[in-house]
């Protein structure tokens, strides 16, 4: 029988609960991963049970709350609470989710609430995004455009329809990205080939800028990707379409991709 040995220190333990509901009708009980990288300790799963009724309706609400009145000590990245900054990305209930548009009523009886998967984690629910960055800044992600300024001086039109292809007549297109990386935790290719494969979040990026007819660099962007693993580790699992809170489909983008190495155009 195959035997794994897990790192020193990283089997996650039972950790304290907190019962701050008293006897309120409507309460609910939330597991949260807790690490602090400077105690040594091994990671812990807290339990908090609150009173919905003194929070909001988004698990974002319940997390805050336990912050503002619970334990100050929990740590996690927030933003704009509306979905479109990426920041509260983590892994909710065994899904990757955006805690903001996250619905308590949608959750299980006993929640549970944990960092991004398969990335680094700098304290509590704060995943290390260093890495992902860097991958995120290797495909260059602007607009690359040598032709001349158009004579009024002003910016490079795009027609309704190439328009409607970055951001999609329903708003899911591969512009509608926000970057919150849920999409690329989720993908096991990911998970094993992170340090090569590029990833269903900056691969729908590429194909962002690759469609943008205002940019001139499709040969070159094209180029950088035609090695065995920045993109072709890619095997269609379907976990980062599943997954995505914004309803995208980084897959069919890295498809197009793909139809466009083959057609060279």
């Amino acid at each position: 029988m195959v035997q794994f040995t897990l790192p020193q220190n990283s089997k996650i333990l039972p950790g304290k609960k907190i019962d701050a509901a008293g006897d309120a009708k409507n309460k609910k009980t939330f597991g949260v991963y807790r690490w602090d990288p400077d105690t040594g300790e091994n990671p812990r799963i807290d339990e908090y049970t609150i009173d919905l009724s003194k929070c909001g309706p988004m698990v974002l609400d319940a997390i805050i709350y336990i912050k503002d009145k619970i334990d100050s000590t929990l740590t996690f990245r927030r933003s704009c609470r509306e979905g479109i900054c990426g920041s509260c990305s983590m892994n909710i209930d065994g899904t990757n989710t955006l805690a903001c548009t996250k619905a308590i009523h949608d959750c299980g009886d006993n929640t549970k609430i944990t960092p991004l998967p398969h990335m680094a984690v700098v304290k509590d629910l704060v995943p290390d995004l260093k890495h992902v960055y860097k991958q995120y800044e290797s495909i260059e992600p602007w607009l690359q455009n040598d032709e001349p300024v158009p004579e009024n001086g002003r910016e490079r039109l795009q027609s309704q329809a190439d328009s409607e292809a970055l951001n999609g007549a329903d708003g899911h297109g591969p512009a509608g990205c926000i970057l919150c990386f849920c999409c690329s935790t989720a993908c096991p290719s990911y998970w094993w080939n992170s340090d090569k494969f590029l990833g269903p979040a900056v691969l729908l990026q590429a194909w962002r800028w690759l469609r943008d007819t205002r940019d001139k660099a499709k040969a070159k962007r094209l180029e950088k990707l035609k090695d065995p693993f920045s993109m072709y580790r890619c095997h269609t699992i379907m976990n980062c379409t599943k997954t995505c809170p914004k309803g995208l489909n980084p897959a069919q983008g890295i498809a197009e991709i793909k139809k466009l190495m083959v057609s060279g155009e």
